[in-house]
C-alpha cells in the first residue's frame, strides 16, 4: 500500500422544500457478485478465464504452491481526505483490510493518495486522479450539481461526527455567540469549512458573519485555540478526542437538531469507473467492510494493524504511549460509522453502506444551508446502491471471530 499527494435558509425549513423536489429511488438490482464455489477452486491452466455464476470472471491464478480460481489483478487508487494520515477511516477501513489482507482477498491493490481533505477527494476523484474516496457528501452533491459525472456507492460514517468546540472559560455558549468570532477549520478544502458556515447559519446569521481560519488537526489546532488566533474550532469527533488526550480540555456547543441524520463521508466513485468496473468496485467494499467489521469488534487490535500500516502515526512515540488516546480516538470515529458499542456487535447496522432517503433529504438540506449546493439533486443522480448486496456478501461471524483471536504486534 503505497501513499503520494495530491497537490491541491436553514436548514430545518429547507427539508420540506426538497422533499417535494427530491426523486427517492430504492436499493434497485444488486449486483451478483456473491459467494460462489468456484471461487477458491483448484484450477489447472494459469491465466485461463472463466465465468462464474455469481462472481463473474475469474483467472486461474498463483496462491502459494497451487493454481486457483480467483479475481483477476485490479488496482485502485483511493484519495485519503486529508493532507496526513489520521486516527479515523484510515485505520479503521483502510490499514485493517490492508493489514489483514482483505484487499489481498479480492486481488486489489490499493495506492493511497493524500489530499487537502474531503472536499479536495472528491475532486480528485472527479479529474481522474483516484478511482474512489471516502468523500465529503455535501461535496459531491455540489459537484454533481455542477455536472460532474459521480456516483455515492455505499455510506460509511453515518452519525454526524463534527462538532463546534471552545476552551472551558470561553464566553461562547452557543451558535449565536459565534457572530463576529474567528473559527477555525481543518482547511477550505474540509468538511468542517461548510459544517461551520452552516453552523453560522443556523443561528440566523449570514454565513459571513464570522471568519474561518484553517488551523489543521492535532497539535496546531489546539495552539491555535490556546493562543487565541481562533475563537472555537470545528472538527469531527476523533480529532477532538485526540486533543483531549492530549491535555487539552474542551467545553462543546451544542448542534441542532436539524443536523440529526445529515450524513458525512461516504465512498465516491467517478461514474465511468463504476460501470466499466463493477466486480471491482464490489470487490473494494467488500473488503472495507470486512475492515469495519473487525474495527468494530476489537478498536485496539485495529489500531496496532494502523502503527504496522501507517509508522508515522506514531510521530516518534512508542506504542505503549499511544495506543490508549488513539484507541479513544478510533472509538470515536467508529461511532460515527454507526457502531455505537464498538467491542459488541449490538446496534450495528443490518448492511453497511445503505442510505435511508430520510437521510439523503436530510443531507441535501444541510449542503443547501452551507451553501454547497442551491437545488435538490435526484437521488438516481448520484445513489448507485446496486453494489451493497454484494459488498455485505461476506460472514461477520468469521469476521468477529477472527478479530478476537487476533494477536497484534504491541511493541
Amino acid at each position: 500500500m503505497t501513499n503520494k499527494k495530491i497537490l491541491p435558509a436553514k436548514v430545518g425549513t429547507i427539508v420540506a422544500i426538497l422533499a417535494s423536489a427530491l426523486l427517492l429511488s430504492t436499493l434497485g438490482t444488486v449486483s451478483s457478485s456473491a459467494a460462489a464455489p468456484r471461487l477458491g477452486a483448484v484450477c489447472t491452466e494459469i491465466g485461463a478465464l472463466t465465468k462464474a455464476a455469481t462472481f463473474g470472471e475469474l483467472v486461474c491464478g498463483n496462491s502459494g504452491n497451487k493454481l486457483i480460481w480467483q479475481y483477476p489483478p485490479a488496482k485502485m487508487i483511493n484519495a485519503i481526505a486529508s493532507a496526513t494520515i489520521t486516527v479515523s477511516d484510515h485505520v479503521a477501513i483502510i490499514a485493517v483490510a490492508s493489514g489483514k489482507g482483505y484487499f489481498k482477498a479480492e486481488n486489489i491493490t490499493v495506492q493511497n493518495v493524500m489530499t487537502g481533505g474531503a472536499t479536495a477527494a472528491v475532486q480528485a476523484v472527479a479529474s481522474g486522479q483516484a478511482d474512489i474516496a471516502a468523500g465529503d457528501l455535501g461535496g459531491t452533491l455540489s459537484a454533481v450539481e455542477k455536472g460532474v459525472s459521480l456516483k455515492v456507492v455505499g455510506g460509511l460514517v453515518s452519525v454526524w461526527p463534527w462538532r463546534v468546540a471552545v476552551l472551558p472559560g470561553s464566553l461562547i455558549k452557543s451558535p449565536a455567540d459565534l457572530k463576529g468570532k474567528k473559527i477555525g477549520v481543518i482547511s477550505l478544502a474540509s468538511g468542517s469549512f461548510p459544517y461551520a458556515k452552516a453552523v453560522i447559519e443556523s443561528a440566523d446569521f449570514a454565513i459571513t458573519d464570522a471568519q474561518y481560519i484553517p488551523v489543521g488537526i492535532g497539535a496546531p489546532a489546539a495552539a491555535a485555540l490556546a493562543n487565541g488566533q481562533i475563537d472555537a474550532l470545528a472538527l469531527y469527533t476523533a480529532a477532538f478526542a485526540q486533543i483531549e488526550s492530549a491535555g487539552t480540555a474542551l467545553r462543546y456547543l451544542k448542534n441542532p437538531a436539524t443536523f440529526d441524520g445529515v450524513r458525512s463521508a461516504s465512498w465516491v466513485v467517478n461514474s465511468d469507473f463504476a460501470a466499466k468496473n463493477p466486480q471491482v468496485v464490489e470487490r473494494f467494499l467488500r473488503a472495507t467492510y470486512k475492515a469495519l467489521t473487525f474495527s468494530g469488534t476489537s478498536p485496539e487490535k485495529a489500531m496496532y494493524i494502523g502503527y504496522q500500516e501507517f509508522p508515522t502515526l506514531l510521530a516518534g512515540s512508542t506504542k505503549a504511549e499511544r495506543i490508549t488516546p488513539d484507541v479513544r480516538a478510533l472509538t470515536a470515529w467508529l461511532e460515527s460509522a454507526g457502531i455505537s458499542k464498538p467491542g459488541t456487535t449490538d446496534g450495528w447496522p443490518k448492511v453497511w453502506g445503505d442510505i435511508p432517503a430520510q437521510d439523503w433529504l436530510r443531507t441535501q438540506s444541510y449542503s443547501t444551508a452551507a451553501g454547497q449546493i442551491k437545488r435538490a439533486i435526484t437521488i438516481g443522480d448520484i445513489w448507485l446502491p446496486k453494489f451493497l448486496k454484494a459488498a455485505n456478501n461476506f460472514s461477520r461471524v468469521s469476521v468477529i471471530t477472527e478479530a478476537k483471536r487476533y494477536k497484534p504486534v504491541t511493541n
